[in-house]
C-alpha cells in the first residue's frame, strides 16, 4: 500500500503492479498475493486512513459543533499526511449509491463522521440528516478539493478546515429546507470571527 501511495505522490502515471513491486522491493508474485490490482492497493490505503479518522472521532469527548470542527480538521491533516494517494479516481457510481452498497473505504469515513454530523445538526436546530449529511460533507471535504484550496488559493490547513466546516453547516441548513434568512440567522449565532482570505492579506 505504501509503495503504491509513494508512486502516486511522485506523480507516476499509469502505475502497474510491477511498479509497486519494484518500489516495495518485493517480487511481482508477492505483490499479487496482497493485492489484485493497483486500484485495490490504493483503496486499501484510503480505507486505513478512514480507520484513523474513525479512531480519532470515537475517542473525542467534544460536544456540539466543536466535534465536527476537530474531526474535520483531523481529516484535512490526514489528507495532507497521506498525500495524493488520497485522491480517488472518479467512480461511475455516485457517492450515496456507493455508501448504501457498503463500499468499504466510503463506509468507514461515514461511520467516523456520523456522530459529528448528528451533533452539528442538533446544534443547528435541525433533524439528523443521516447519510445525506455525509453526502454533503463528502462533497466539501474531497481530498482533491482540499489540495486545490491549499495549492491554488494559498490557504493553510486550518483555514481550509474552518471554511469548509462553516460551508457545511450552511449546506446542512439549506438541505433541511430552511429559508435563506433562517440560515443566515442561525449561522450568525454560531459563527466566530472570520479570518481574512489569503487574497486579501
Amino acid at each position: 500500500m505504501r509503495a503504491a501511495a509513494d508512486l502516486v505522490a511522485q506523480g507516476t502515471q499509469n502505475i502497474r503492479m510491477s511498479d509497486i513491486a519494484e518500489q516495495a522491493g518485493v517480487s511481482l508474485a508477492t505483490a499479487y498475493r496482497h493485492f489484485s490490482s493497483t486500484e485495490e492497493a490504493l483503496v486499501e490505503y484510503r480505507f486505513n486512513a478512514g480507520m484513523e479518522l474513525y479512531a480519532f472521532s470515537v475517542k473525542s469527548d467534544a460536544e456540539g459543533l466543536e466535534l465536527i470542527r476537530i474531526v474535520s480538521a483531523h481529516w484535512v491533516g490526514l489528507v495532507l499526511e497521506h498525500g495524493r494517494a488520497m485522491v480517488s479516481s472518479r467512480s461511475h457510481e455516485g457517492y450515496l449509491k456507493r455508501l448504501r452498497s457498503g463500499t468499504r473505504y466510503v463506509s468507514v469515513a461515514a461511520d467516523a463522521m456520523a456522530e459529528p454530523i448528528r451533533r452539528a445538526a442538533a446544534a443547528l436546530g435541525i433533524p439528523d440528516p443521516g447519510d445525506e449529511g455525509m453526502f454533503l460533507w463528502n462533497i466539501l471535504f474531497d481530498p482533491r478539493e482540499i489540495f486545490d484550496m491549499i495549492e491554488t488559493l494559498g490557504m493553510t490547513a486550518e483555514q481550509v478546515s474552518d471554511r469548509l466546516v462553516a460551508t457545511f453547516c450552511a449546506a446542512l441548513l439549506g438541505w433541511s429546507g430552511c429559508r435563506p434568512e433562517v440560515v443566515s440567522e442561525r449561522l450568525a449565532k454560531i459563527a466566530g470571527p472570520r479570518e481574512p482570505s489569503p487574497e486579501s492579506q
